[in-house]
């Protein structure tokens, strides 16, 4: 997969000044443009957009030391205007283009390139399981990505939750686990050239549809998951398995990623060092 991933950044690197199509990164990486930006932004924090907006930007800088005008560079990066340019690189550099050759500061942002890393042969439990159709109800928040320690929005979406709407979701939630669930969907990266987000969602799955205004429902149609059931310290150990699962569960595999809520959840009746959690992702095969 490592090999196809680096395939990709060279079409990129060749094609800062052209258009970019998501058939070609699709052709050459041999996965659907969900499941490649997907996969690419949990190994290396940037959705695809942002890091092709970082390189544009750090080859302007290039551009720029050398003298070229700063509307010929805005130009020929694709930007409609020099004032776009211009904010787009001073929120990058701290510094406006016209101001770049004059500081003893320069700014770059390197070509990645992705490498295999060998591990300790550490197993992972998971299983395979068609489920059928379900809603997930809840409440929700977009709110930034983050790989490491617990998520202050998330626990601040989960204290918004009146104690009305809770009994409402308890009401309603007749799938297991029946409990409450993490969901994460519309990841960006597809139309962003921003920091990496996501709609992170608490709630219930559940047969049933809910008309109130005050949660929202999301279906999610019959398909393929992998579950991976996981018993350690919260939340380490279930952010220790979603890293495993995208760089290297996934790559070994024979699945690709569906577009679909990444759900999860966690028994918080269990000792924090020993707290069941489950995880689980839509899949295909490839």
């Amino acid at each position: 997969m490592l090999e196809s991933f680096n395939d990709v950044i060279e079409y990129i690197e060749n094609h800062l000044l052209d258009e970019i199509h998501k058939q070609e990164i699709e052709k050459i990486s041999g996965y659907s443009d969900y499941h490649f930006k997907r996969v690419f932004m949990f190994l290396t924090g940037l959705s695809l957009n942002e890091y092709i907006r970082k390189r544009k930007l750090s080859l302007a800088t290039q551009d720029l030391i050398a003298g070229q005008k700063v509307t010929e560079v805005a130009f020929n990066y694709g930007y409609n205007s020099s004032d776009g340019f211009s904010n787009a690189f001073q929120e990058w550099s701290g510094v406006r283009p016209s101001e770049i050759s004059m500081t003893t500061n320069q700014y770059f942002f390197p070509k990645l390139e992705f490498s295999y890393t060998l591990k300790g042969g550490i197993s992972m439990e998971f299983r395979i399981e068609m489920k059928e159709a379900f809603n997930i109800i809840g409440v929700t928040k977009r709110i930034a990505l983050q790989f490491e320690g617990e998520n202050e929005e998330i626990i601040n979406l989960a204290q918004s939750i009146t104690q009305e709407q809770r009994e409402a979701m308890h009401s309603v939630g007749n799938l297991y686990p029946h409990q409450v669930i993490n969901a994460s969907f519309n990841f960006d990266g597809r139309d962003s050239d921003k920091d990496g987000s996501l709609e992170h969602m608490i709630g219930f799955l559940s047969t049933n549809i809910m008309g109130r205004e005050d949660l929202v429902q999301i279906h999610v149609a019959k398909q393929l998951w992998a579950v991976f059931p996981i018993t350690g310290s919260f939340p380490q150990s279930l952010q220790d398995t979603w890293a495993r699962i995208f760089s290297e569960w996934l790559p070994a595999s024979s699945y690709e990623l569906v577009e679909a809520p990444e759900i999860s959840f966690s028994n918080y009746n269990d000792p924090p060092h020993a707290r069941y959690s489950e995880i689980w992702i839509a899949i295909q095969k490839k």
